[in-house]
């Protein structure tokens, strides 16, 4: 069986997220295990912010924000862009969708973008990752403030207001973190450097652990047996008609911008990415009594529609990539 798996087109973290999922739904985490599993969640994300914090030179940071049309294209694609095509939803799918997961949908609309994927995807089709690491960063610390800012501004009372102690508490979850990181820096580069991958395996792991912590949640609650199969197949419907609207837009973006092709793959990447990391923990905040696992659905749908997409998408780059230095390494000349 799991040669079999290994075989499909399929990423592989994509089934683990689909693992996780299934494993909610069959051994949900109830009672004192779910408080335990809040814990670790918790200090998952922490551990994570902290991680990019101590990896993320202030060098690299002004250097990255010097290119300010580069990260003004992912910026107004990400709290710009989506968050009008978010009102376009909700006006064309108003009274066809269950309001909770409509205003999933539009919640979707207004998260930053994703920090390590976007960085991924970028260096594996040779993108600018010094770019790309910036940009996601920015997005992902601005998003802190700007989102919870949009949800008052555009979801209002359906969220539960917006509140100086809501911004405080995500703030500390993932601002202070990062910014603790930074001051570790000067003790921890080097180490870090040698262990590439530790932030990877960390960001991938505390997705997996929010995946299934929230999947659990809405199982305890009885949530999921709300959802009629035709709104889940609207959800999917609607989520590849975003990703794939968007996709075409800082594609052409990046071309209208006259960006070279490395700094266009930064545009294409993190301007079209939204950060379940970010969104779930900060969706318990703003929405505290609403129905958190139904708001949160459409997210971790369009975060593995995404990865299955840009994976693709990456790994033509890649292709292309190869395939136009193959003759550079075998002159004609005699």
């Amino acid at each position: 069986m799991l040669r079999f798996l290994s075989r499909l087109p399929i990423d592989r973290y994509l089934l683990a997220l689909i693992g996780m999922v299934a494993l909610a739904a069959i051994l949900p985490a109830r009672g004192q295990a779910a408080e335990v599993m809040e814990g670790v969640v918790t200090a998952a994300i922490a551990l994570l912010f902290f991680l990019y914090g101590a990896r993320m030179s202030p060098a690299a940071i002004g250097a990255g924000l010097m290119h300010w049309r580069l990260q003004g294209a992912v910026l107004l694609s990400t709290f710009v862009l989506f968050p009008l095509l978010g009102l376009g939803l909700v006006f064309l799918m108003r009274g066809s969708l269950q309001p909770d997961l409509l205003t999933g949908m539009l919640y979707l609309c207004l998260l930053p973008s994703t920090v390590q994927s976007s960085i991924a995807f970028t260096s594996i089709a040779g993108g600018n990752v010094a770019g790309a690491l910036t940009s996601a960063s920015l997005s992902n610390l601005l998003g802190v403030i700007v989102t919870p800012l949009l949800v008052g501004l555009m979801i209002g009372g359906a969220g539960g207001g917006i509140h100086l102690q809501s911004i405080l508490d995500i703030g500390l979850q993932i601002l202070a973190p990062f910014a603790v990181g930074q001051m570790c820096r000067p003790l921890l580069k080097d180490w870090l450097g040698r262990r590439a991958r530790l932030t990877g395996l960390v960001d991938r792991g505390s997705i997996l652990l929010i995946v299934y912590a929230a999947f659990s949640e809405g199982v305890v609650a009885g949530v999921w047996s709300q959802v009629a199969p035709a709104d889940l197949g609207k959800v999917i419907g609607l989520n590849i008609a975003l990703l794939a609207v968007v996709l075409s837009l800082t594609l052409a973006a990046g071309r209208l911008l006259r960006f070279e092709k490395p700094d266009r793959i930064v545009v294409l990447f993190c301007g079209s990415k939204k950060s379940m990391a970010t969104g779930i923990p900060m969706a318990g905040i703003l929405f505290a009594g609403h129905a958190v696992p139904l708001i949160v659905l459409p997210i971790m749908l369009f975060h593995q529609i995404q990865l299955f997409a840009c994976t693709l998408i990456a790994q033509r780059y890649a292709r292309e990539n190869a395939a136009a230095a193959t003759p550079a390494l075998s002159p004609d000349r005699p």
